[in-house]
């Protein structure tokens, strides 16, 4: 009985070896760390008898010196470690050591030597690499700026490895550096400043993807779309570097491996006694848009791979502990044997035991070895599994290999081209001006008379073919000079208007041949600002060409000149009645070398657009075109009336003056008239598409309409806009209508905007509910058109009657209500502002909207819709109440009291008074004085 009993539990399953791999992280937010852990698990799921034990210190270096104590109390046979801060980990190290633990170190080093490996990429390597490729991108040329993470010895590797590999490029330069985060966006308020300042800037490199991203959202706020983004990381998965490449938002990404899977194969080979690396430097390579896809389509594949071996696992495990209970169950039944021989049952009942027990081990044993057999078959499956694994692997590398091969070679044949492009052109320059000077001289010299007409016909088709081909080189030439940022803008005081005109009278001649008329309609009579005129020149001489080049017989150019809405901006439009531009072609007209559908009498070189464009944006403007085929095309040039002082010419004369209290500093703007009905402005907002638009349709005729489809985007659309009306719905998703108004009328900037709900709520005690919330007008569906119609025009009408009310006050400034309107807060408010800086000549509207929480325009509508006057005139009036009252006090000089109310200049103060009170302020204090007396 004992021996049977000694056999059973001899049978009984031995558990095979057990290691523990102790893994100590600093932390385990962010994508890149997470791929780090999935990496290891994804290792350890073809190594079952391994217990990994993972720790996270939360980026607390005391943390997790006590965690690496407690992995090496838990018995760790192997202990992987991500530092936190290197040099505080040095002691844990030392510990491990002493205790015989080896230490494989993860991504960062210690101040120890005393570690078993280290796995890890190649910081330095990767900031040399990003820079090897920046330069390929940028032609060896040009602006950038580098995004680093917090000060770490990852960083600082990162930016040594970059700056020492650009100085191999001596025409690319960094313009600047900013300190991001490695755990969120790039610091995006420093970062639009520097491009702000440095607008010759065309590539950032962020140490990571995260900060990419941050770069990408600045540079499309800016219009910087030029702008190239190189990130680190190139990770697979939602918003990671792979997905930015394959979406076009960054340039490329560096892909640096988190080292999981080598960490946990280093360590195996340290537990199995095996040969081993100790220093494990991991490799870069560059993901771009040649070998997005194909990264992200295998890393598709692999992750498909892994679930399958983990359901196959998973599988497995569930089929060993069936066969586990079956065996358990099997060693009880011989237990139960050996019992009952010891018992000395009966002889019959031990044969009917007997026979029992032999048919249940028959099912037994089939079930083992059906179980044995899915346990072999499983095996095979996850051999094959490992060799495709491996297939593919060589195959992504020699995918890499090749890539990288082809992009230098790429890179090689640019440059040569390039390098053949400048010298062609400027050798052309040579033959062109020994052709030019003798032709000259044949037709304008002392034997010109004696040419035959047709000699002269012949010579004179060689000069126009010859300035035609010396203009293409210098514009080739001028093409060269922007892509290596070579040609300077040296601006000077000047005057748009004048400038404009000059060029515009030089093409009336040609016009005229051609039968066009020339229209030059300027909106104000001089426009000072900063100038470079031998940019600006080429600038407007190939928009007048190729107006003059596409326009009929016939047919009209305008060019026209104005200050915009907007401050410290300046447009010049020339516009045609030409053939217009056909669709397609209006995404490329200003790409070089590109040409479109064009007429055979009228074939260009695909390079004047271009030009243009590029010297617009080095005056740090922007050139824009509207065409419809057929109609005709307008092209638009915005330039900044002030340029940085590193753009003026350095024997430039004196700054214009700009200051809020000279005439030109003002202009009248459309935001300073009051609008029309046709120009009143009326914000639908409404849930309900068709409702939304068939009210839009039935106002849009009468005025301007702008719709939302939520109460959300309706009060986002009314602070932006501050529209003239509003018509709302009550019953809405997310925001409701009585929400919206209660929060359009504690908002100082939409106080005053009139509303008429619009719903299907029509109880009694629902309009009333309506009424109180802050509705001027209450319609329930269905509602007469008409009755909305003539509802939106009596609204307005109030309003403008209320405004012209409010405006009459103005002119006496009477002291505030007690319990003043939302309207006459404002008011008051706005008065004491302007009153707090009066004795400021420097005051701008800007600071005077960024101080009561408004944009420059929404103040200006504001102050329109309430008082019917633009906030220049309104700052005047201010001004010169005040200057009365002092005035009659008769303490002051006249030129001190101009002082005292924010004028710098004496004339422009009394001719400021005398157009407001009709008598000079010398003459306003004599009467007063007479009439004391």
């Amino acid at each position: 009985m004992l021996g049977l009993l000694s056999w059973v539990a001899g049978c009984s399953p031995t558990p095979p070896p057990t290691y523990r791999i102790g893994f100590s992280q600093s932390v385990s937010s962010g994508d890149w760390r997470q791929a780090m852990l999935a990496g290891m698990q994804r290792e350890l799921a073809f190594h079952p008898e391994i217990q990994f034990m993972v720790r996270d210190a939360q980026s607390n270096s005391r943390q997790q010196q006590q965690q690496i104590h407690d992995l090496l109390d838990a018995g760790a046979d192997v202990l992987i470690v991500a530092p936190n801060e290197p040099q505080a980990l040095s002691a844990s190290v030392e510990e491990a050591y002493r205790r015989g633990v080896p230490v494989i170190l993860l991504d960062q080093r210690t101040n120890s030597s005393h570690y078993a490996a280290y796995v890890g990429g190649d910081n330095n390597g990767a900031g040399a690499t990003a820079a090897r490729y920046a330069a390929q991108l940028l032609r060896q040329q040009g602006g950038v700026i580098e995004i680093t993470g917090t000060p770490s010895s990852v960083a600082r590797e990162r930016h040594q490895g970059f700056t020492q590999a650009l100085q191999a490029y001596p025409r690319m330069r960094v313009v600047g550096t900013i300190v991001g985060n490695w755990s969120a966006t790039s610091p995006q308020p420093a970062l639009t400043k520097l491009l702000q300042k440095h607008p010759e800037t065309q590539l950032i490199f962020a140490h990571s993807d995260l900060m990419a991203q941050g770069a990408y959202a600045v540079c499309q706020r800016l219009g910087r779309e030029d702008v190239r983004i190189i990130g680190i990381d190139g990770l697979a998965g939602k918003g990671n570097g792979l997905e930015m490449v394959q979406q076009g938002r960054s340039t490329a990404s560096l892909f640096y491996s988190p080292g999981g899977e080598e960490a946990i194969r280093v360590a195996l080979k340290i537990l199995q006694h095996q040969a081993y690396e100790r220093e494990n430097i991991l490799g870069t390579i560059v993901i771009d848009s040649t070998n997005v896809l194909t990264l992200q389509q295998q890393a598709a594949k692999l992750a498909s791979q892994q679930a399958g071996i983990e359901q196959q696992q998973h599988l497995l495990r569930t089929l060993q502990a069936t066969f586990a209970s079956q065996r358990t169950v099997l060693y009880g039944l011989l237990v139960t044997l050996a019992a009952a021989l010891g018992l000395g049952a009966s002889a019959w009942r031990a044969a009917r035991n007997n026979r029992r027990t032999n048919q249940e081990l028959a099912r037994q044993n089939a079930a083992n070895d059906a179980i044995n057999q899915e346990l072999v078959r499983q095996n095979e499956a996850n051999d094959a599994i490992n060799r495709q694994l491996s297939t593919q692997n060589e195959e992504i590398r020699a995918q890499r290999n090749q890539l990288a091969a082809l992009a230098e070679q790429a890179r090689v044949e640019t440059e040569a081209k390039l390098r053949f492009f400048t010298n062609f052109s400027h050798e052309l320059r040579t033959p062109l001006t020994l052709i030019m000077g003798p032709v000259e001289e044949m037709l304008t010299g002392r034997n010109s008379t004696a040419l035959l007409p047709t000699q002269r016909h012949d010579l004179g088709l060689i000069r126009r073919s010859t300035q035609r081909l010396l203009q293409l080189v210098n514009q080739l030439l001028d093409f060269r000079k922007i892509e290596v940022g070579k040609m300077a803008v040296q601006a000077r005081p000047d005057d748009l208007v004048a400038f404009v005109r000059e060029l515009v009278e030089a093409f009336e001649p040609a016009a005229r041949v051609q039968q066009v008329v020339l229209a030059f309609q300027p909106m104000e009579p001089a426009l000072p600002a900063w100038l470079d005129r031998n940019v600006l020149d080429k600038v407007f001489l190939n928009l007048l060409s190729n107006a003059l080049k596409y326009t009929p017989a016939g047919g009209q150019i305008t060019v026209s000149v104005q200050a915009t809405s907007e401050a410290r901006s300046l447009q010049v439009q020339v516009t045609d009645t030409g053939r217009g531009i056909r669709p397609q072609d209006s995404p490329h007209i200003f790409e070089w070398f590109y040409q479109g559908e064009q007429p055979a009498t009228g074939k260009g070189s695909g390079m004047g657009l271009a030009l243009a464009q590029g010297l617009v944006r080095l005056h740090q403007g922007q050139l824009t075109v509207n065409s419809q085929l057929g109609q005709g095309s307008t092209f638009t040039v915005t330039l900044p009336q002030e340029l940085p002082a590193e753009l003026h010419s350095p024997d430039a004369a004196e700054p214009l003056n700009f200051s809020v209290d000279e005439p030109l500093a003002l202009p009248t703007t459309e935001a300073d008239v009051p609008p029309a009905e046709a120009e009143a402005l009326v914000l639908v907002i409404e849930d309900n598409a068709d409702v939304n638009e068939f009210v839009a349709r039935k106002l849009r005729p009468h005025f301007r309409v702008q719709s939302a489809a939520d109460g959300k985007a309706g009060l986002q659309l009314a602070l932006e806009l501050i529209p003239d009306l509003i018509v709302c719905d009550v019953m809405m998703p997310g925001l409701s209508g009585l929400e919206v108004v209660a929060r359009l009328r504690a908002d100082w900037r939409t106080s005053h905007v009139p509303v008429i709900f619009l719903t299907a709520r029509n109880a009694p005690e629902q309009q009333v509910e309506g009424v109180q919330a802050g509705a001027d007008v209450y319609l329930t569906k269905p509602f007469n058109p008409a009755f909305l119609l003539e509802s939106v025009r009596t609204l307005l009408a109030n309003r403008a009657r209320q405004r012209e009310h409010l405006s009459r006050q103005l002119l006496t400034l009477p002291e505030p209500a007690e319990t003043p309107n939302p309207d006459q807060a404002f008011i008051t408010a706005l008065t004491a502002q302007v009153e707090a800086d009066l004795t400021r000549t420097d005051l701008t509207v800007e600071e005077l909207a960024h101080v009561l929480g408004f944009s420059r325009m929404q103040l200006y509508r504001k102050v329109k819709a309430v008082l019917g006057t633009s906030i220049t005139d309104f700052i005047q009036n201010v001004r010169l109440k005040k200057a009365c009252e002092l005035l009659r006090a008769e303490k002051l000089s006249v030129t001190a009291v101009a002082y005292e109310v924010g004028y710098a200049s004496h004339s422009y103060f009394s001719n400021s008074f005398k157009a407001r009170y009709g008598m000079a302020p010398s003459e306003f204090r004599a009467r007063h004085q007479a009439g004391v007396s």
